[in-house]
């Protein structure tokens, strides 16, 4: 979710602004006080939209460049899948240090940190000289990327008495990117070499960071402009961001190798099962530590809300449906089809486009749900049923289907994505103060991780056994659509929960 877009007019429909105390905003109406310092729209948008935009390109470009890493450093394709699998360890264990860093140094000195740290990271892997310095930056690129979604995220979330919401084009390069990845990569290691996946960072990062000491500045003009201040007494919760950070770590790579390897082989239960122990100590600790008055690595207090539970719950159901498509599609597009990456990467560009166009439709939602909250429910509902129809029609997919249909089947659970995940991200963000938004946008990153991470590697471990049952590639992937339109089911049903309840009357705080 990043930056504040070009103005597409003012969408709001509560209480009447008064003349001179807002301007349009991308996606409703924000206060004038909130443009951080009054620096310009167009710049704060670059800005953080790049930082996301690169750390998410980046965990899916380099899945195209092992082989020819392998090749290029002379090394072993299980030692050069450690650059894909190392980002990825990184992502788990750097998210939990988000809230804190957020704490102690401010949003925006945050997120020049984290950029800056991956710019950095990015020039020492472009310049590996062998595999293991190439693994080893890649695993702190993950580490430095963690943060910077839910940084961005933060930041840009409109504050006023009346409402906040997201841009839109944060919804873009939130759903574009991760289907963009292998189509540039493809595109730029045929042109360039793998090296240049990397080194592509460099100019946007250097850009990004000019735009952040140039906000910065704004921001010393107008102190009070700024928000996300920094707290320089803010405590480090050292035992629980080690409980988590490596409770993340062990359980997304277990899961990882649960299809491979066995769920309950030697080399991935231990790991799962330790990671998921780590993971629930660290919700003992956290307890604890509230109790006493201290704060946590994350603060998990958030999930005492049955609404908000089970709005993290449907989250993770929309998360696992959309990243396990993200990985069936190549399947059957390269395996089935027989076509290249670049194009496979162009065939799953559509869904995300159209998903973050679709993300404004959810903005909307969002706006008029401060009235009627029981349209927001009545969209997650609309876009999950719609997501269950869309995937069910993969089952017209076969061998022979033409790129076009598959293109506009995808779109069309991008829809229904875009309509879902935005009203469910503002109705678990809208009403928490500032100085837990850091919080709420770390928990929302950590359960889409966790759940994308084993949903995907549960999808790949039963497409792998109906392959072995029934010996048809197209057979496996029809099940596997079956599974998720069934989810997608479920999450629908579960949904006419939202518009009950006293927590319904409220979606953002007033």
């Amino acid at each position: 979710m990043t930056a504040k877009p070009t103005d597409p007019g003012d969408l709001a429909r509560g209480s009447p602004a008064r003349s001179g105390d807002r301007a349009p905003g991308a996606l409703g109406v924000v206060p004038r006080e909130s443009r951080a310092g009054g620096h310009p729209r167009g710049l704060a948008s670059a800005i953080f939209l790049a930082g996301p935009m690169l750390s998410m390109i980046d965990s899916s470009v380099v899945n195209v460049a092992v082989p020819v890493i392998v090749t290029s450093l002379h090394t072993t394709l299980a030692a050069a899948s450690w650059t894909v699998s190392g980002y990825l360890l990184g992502l788990g264990g750097g998210l939990v240090a988000t809230p804190w860093l957020t704490r102690r140094l401010g949003t925006l000195r945050a997120y020049t940190a984290v950029l800056a740290g991956f710019t950095l990271a990015s020039a020492v892997c472009a310049l590996a000289p062998s595999v293991g310095v190439l693994i080893a930056a890649r695993v702190v690129q993950g580490l430095v990327a963690a943060p910077m979604v839910p940084l961005a995220m933060g930041r840009l979330i409109s504050d006023s008495e009346t409402r906040r919401n997201i841009p839109a084009s944060f919804g873009i390069v939130f759903f574009a990117a991760p289907a963009l990845g292998p189509a540039l990569g493809g595109l730029l290691i045929g042109q360039f070499g793998w090296r240049s996946v990397f080194l592509i960072n460099l100019p946007v990062g250097l850009a990004a960071l000019a735009g952040t000491l140039a906000v910065a500045r704004t921001g010393r003009r107008q102190p009070a402009a700024t928000a996300g201040a920094a707290d320089p007494a803010a405590r480090l919760n050292l035992w629980g961001m080690l409980l988590l950070g490596a409770g993340l770590t062990v359980a997304i790579y277990g899961a990882s190798q649960g299809p491979s390897r066995g769920w309950f082989t030697a080399a991935s239960a231990p790991a799962w099962v330790a990671g998921l122990v780590l993971i629930l100590g660290y919700g003992w600790h956290a307890r604890r530590l509230l109790r006493r008055g201290g704060h946590p690595a994350v603060n998990l207090s958030l999930l005492g809300s049955p609404r908000r539970a089970l709005i993290l719950a449907l989250e993770c159901v929309a998360s696992v449906v959309l990243f396990a498509v993200l990985f069936l599609a190549p399947v059957f597009l390269q395996d089935i089809q027989h076509h290249p990456a670049a194009v496979t990467g162009l065939v799953l560009l559509p869904q995300g486009v159209v998903m973050g166009l679709a993300s404004w439709l959810g903005s909307i939602v969002v706006d008029r749900g401060q009235a009627q909250p029981s349209i927001v429910a009545w969209s997650v509902i609309g876009g999950l049923t719609l997501l269950a129809a869309s995937t069910l029609g993969m089952l017209l997919l076969g061998p022979t289907s033409p790129l076009w249909l598959t293109a506009a089947l995808l779109s069309g659970r991008g829809v229904a994505l875009g309509l879902t995940i935005q009203p469910l991200v503002m109705a678990l963000l809208g009403d928490l103060d500032q100085s837990r938004i850091a919080d709420g946008n770390t928990l929302f990153s950590i359960a889409e991780r966790l759940a994308g991470s084993f949903g995907i590697a549960l999808l790949a471990t039963f497409y792998e056994t109906r392959l072995r049952l029934t010996g048809s590639a197209v057979d496996a992937w029809h099940d596997c659509a079956l599974v998720l339109a069934a989810m997608s089911v479920v999450g629908a049903v579960a949904a006419t929960a939202l518009g009950t309840g006293r927590g319904s009357r409220v979606l953002v705080r007033r």
